[in-house]
């Protein structure tokens, strides 16, 4: 988990292995000398932001993030009623962690509830603390607290995957952007909205949509993302042709073929492995699709 609260980085910097390699659980750079590589792709880290990593970058040709083509979705899918949602009406839905959400979000989000009506938001039960901050938040802004629906956990991961049908339109955060919450949202058929981000942390979703095959759903700026969530909540069949796509692309796409991902990721080990053994330093390396 890199530079998180009780990793035991300490371990690494005495190197108890001749590579050392930052992976999927911290997004972004260790600083450190004793991490050599780090895995990612051309959307999490581009070229021209290799310079800021003080790993050398191996870049997978799709997405950095593997996922399991084999994970369960509940056939029984719950009645909005039964989850607290308005029965009628579009649900934004965002099950980030309630810390990834910042003002300049929020108000793009209450902005497209004040326009939408009988729309709602569907949210992360985190604690009650962040519940209470941000249903005052939204009154602040002139938005019915109420319009704020909070998903309780469930017992069965299969079960959360399958309630996530219940929306229409999953919206990302920034600066740092859904991860597995992505995945989740995109195996079930929901599509995600993003914003590109600077870091890291804040490319993932892009990386994720991408090898999925639906860029048009990655947008640049956070006014063509506000832009964008209208325009689908709006029109109803632009948001019909996105979710057939995704509903295609789920088993053909490469980012749920964990057999390609892993014949990756094993290559990228090897081409780390052959460098070290034919005595050459690190560097950066980029496998072929």
């Amino acid at each position: 988990m890199g530079l998180t609260a009780d990793s035991r980085t300490g371990i690494f910097a005495r190197r108890p292995a001749p590579i050392q390699v930052n992976y999927l659980g911290y997004a972004g750079t260790m600083g450190a000398q004793y991490i050599d590589y780090i895995l990612a792709d051309r959307f999490a880290i581009p070229e021209e932001k290799r310079e800021c990593y003080s790993e050398k970058v191996v870049y997978l040709p799709d997405s950095f993030m593997g996922n399991d083509s084999k994970r369960k979705i509940s056939e029984r899918l719950p009645r909005r009623l039964e989850c607290n949602l308005p029965e009628t009406g579009f649900v934004f839905c965002s099950f980030n962690q309630s810390y990834k959400i910042v003002p300049q979000l929020f108000d793009i989000w209450m902005r497209l509830l004040r326009q939408l009506d009988n729309s709602g938001l569907w949210l992360s039960n985190t604690n009650e603390t962040a519940i209470r901050n941000l249903r005052r938040e939204a009154q602040n802004r002139g938005v019915d607290p109420s319009r704020l629906v909070f998903a309780q956990r469930v017992p069965l991961n299969e079960d959360h995957v399958a309630r996530h049908r219940l929306a229409n339109l999953f919206l990302d955060t920034l600066p740092y952007n859904a991860h597995t919450t992505a995945s989740d949202a995109l195996w079930a058929g929901l599509p995600v909205l993003t914003c590109l981000g600077a870091t890291f942390a804040g490319r993932v979703s892009a990386s994720l949509l991408n090898a999925i095959g639906l860029p048009e759903l990655i947008t640049t700026t956070l006014e063509a993302y506000e832009q964008m969530a209208i325009d689908l909540a709006t029109h109803p069949e632009k948001l019909a042709v996105i979710k057939r796509k995704l509903a295609e692309n789920r088993h053909t796409a490469p980012l749920f073929d964990t057999k390609l991902f892993t014949k990756h990721i094993e290559a990228a080990y090897t081409a780390m492995y052959e460098r070290h053994q034919a005595g050459l330093a690190p560097d950066h390396i980029v496998l072929p699709n």
